[in-house]
């Protein structure tokens, strides 16, 4: 085990909160809500799906469900609750009640709403749903955080290089959901990705707005988006230390920092860093991940309501433990 995962478990224990998994049919998952609850990651872990159906599932695979709620929605308590809150949630948009009612039985949206009403506090979802399945539901009933219009990713980059952001780890956003941001876009992303620094690296974040310029160095229309969403981002986070546009090297390398922008406080000293769009995003994480070696921990989802993650359809059940645990530590961190 890694010391971030390791460190996301313990801050998961702590936090004893309770998770849906809504893939109750998904072999990993089932096999990875025993981990969780086996290591008390969760308060309560529940599984989506038809009672007989998941027990039957699990007895198949040998996994015990003893002290694992599950959930059918259409035989639960819940639903005609559950079915009134997604109309409401969804009317403005030409949603009837009895269309809410055929809807909310689906397993995402029925785990969101889930988080959405309190009965959990988290969900991670994806072993064999889409990611755009997955972000639909939780647009769409867990919603973002006041004053957040898009939300976005962050991949938790940890390197053995301890003289750069917090002992060699940093924040890269965004990596894996938007494409090509505004500048007010790039200022949400810098809020909710030094909130991320705090929740998981244990830091008071400094965010760089990277670019390939560094204080004027060069002109154009590419640069003075990154320097918009810099005052946009002061404006709205006045105590949040965060400069731009600063090149990479200025924004971690101290020695270069002094040399290209002198009165920086952020300069040579980011660990949190805000890339200008998605190819450069994951480009930038890859590289340092296989060039580097660094481990890299996501995507991580932020600027939700309440926390939600999405798996890749080729994770192991080891990942789907580490990415419940990383999405048990955002909840605790929201109290």
């Amino acid at each position: 085990m890694s010391a971030f995962s390791d460190k996301m478990k313990g801050l998961a224990k702590a936090a004893g909160k309770k998770l849906v998994l809504p893939e109750g049919l998904e072999k990993r998952t089932v096999q990875a809500a025993r981990i969780i609850k086996d290591e008390g990651l969760a308060s309560e872990v529940t599984l989506i799906g038809a009672k007989d159906k998941v027990e039957a599932f699990a007895k198949e695979l040998g996994v015990s469900l003893e002290g694992i709620e599950i959930v059918d929605p259409a035989a639960s308590s819940h639903f005609e609750e559950f079915a009134n809150e997604y109309y409401e949630l969804r009317k403005h948009k030409g949603m009837t009640i009895e269309q809410a009612r055929l809807d909310i039985v689906d397993m995402l949206r029925w785990g969101a709403m889930m988080v959405h009403l309190g009965y959990a506090d988290a969900m991670v979802a994806g072993a064999e749903s889409t990611t755009a399945n997955v972000l639909r539901a939780s647009f769409t009933i867990i919603k973002c955080k006041p004053g957040i219009k898009s939300a976005s990713s962050c991949f938790v980059m940890a390197t053995d290089k301890k003289q750069y952001g917090v002992n060699g780890s940093f924040i890269f956003a965004d990596c894996a959901t938007i494409p090509n941001p505004t500048s007010e876009q790039l200022a949400e992303i810098a809020e909710a990705s030094a909130e991320s620094c705090r929740t998981f690296l244990g830091a008071e974040p400094v965010v760089s707005l990277l670019s390939y310029s560094t204080k004027g160095s060069a002109k154009g229309e590419l640069i003075d988006k990154v320097t918009a969403a810099l005052a946009l981002v002061k404006e709205k986070c006045p105590d949040l230390k965060v400069d731009g546009e600063l090149q990479l090297d200025a924004s971690i390398v101290d020695s270069v920092a002094r040399q290209k922008a002198p009165g920086s406080s952020v300069a040579g000293h980011a660990n949190t860093l805000i890339f200008p769009d998605l190819q450069a995003g994951n480009i930038g994480y890859k590289l340092v991940q296989r060039l580097a070696g660094a481990e890299a921990y996501g995507p991580i989802l932020q600027g939700f309501a309440k926390p939600v993650s999405d798996l890749s359809r080729g994770c192991s059940v080891e990942d789907i433990v580490v990415t419940s645990a990383i999405t048990l530590a955002q909840a605790g961190s929201m109290n």
